[in-house]
């Protein structure tokens, strides 16, 4: 890995995929137990991955809007907002792309350091980090 972009690695970067995987499950609960769309579920769930369309500009600006797409604030300002001002569509969404950003934590896909796409908080993509 570039010495620009560190990474988390051992015990901790488990914790934070297991940390993605109860993100991505609690989600998935919540949403089917609010009985909303599965429609919008499977054609919204890898949205937040448009972020990546930036890399065709440069790696600064694809890791700016990918991390801006993958910050779990973002999310859950929505999910609130949907909550206090009834709107299920809002909330739906939120729960969809929290999801999401389980998922990609579970997966081990980091958020993005500007040296480029493969280099992530939780390590290079395609490259163990076992210690």
């Amino acid at each position: 890995m570039n010495a620009e972009a560190p990474a988390v690695n051992g015990h901790p970067r488990m914790i934070l995929m297991l940390e993605g995987f109860a993100l991505f499950v609690l989600c998935i609960l919540i949403y089917a137990t609010l009985g909303y769309s599965w429609w919008l579920f499977a054609a919204l769930i890898l949205a937040p991955d448009l972020g990546m369309a930036g890399y065709l500009r440069s790696a600064k600006l694809g890791a700016l809007l990918y991390n801006a797409l993958h910050f779990t604030a973002l999310p859950i300002a929505v999910g609130v907002g949907g909550y206090l001002w009834p709107e299920p569509l809002a909330v739906s969404i939120a729960l969809i792309w929290l999801a999401h950003i389980g998922m990609d934590r579970m997966l081990s896909y980091g958020l993005k350091y500007e040296t480029g796409f493969a280099d992530t908080h939780l390590g290079r993509i395609g490259k163990a980090n076992a210690s």
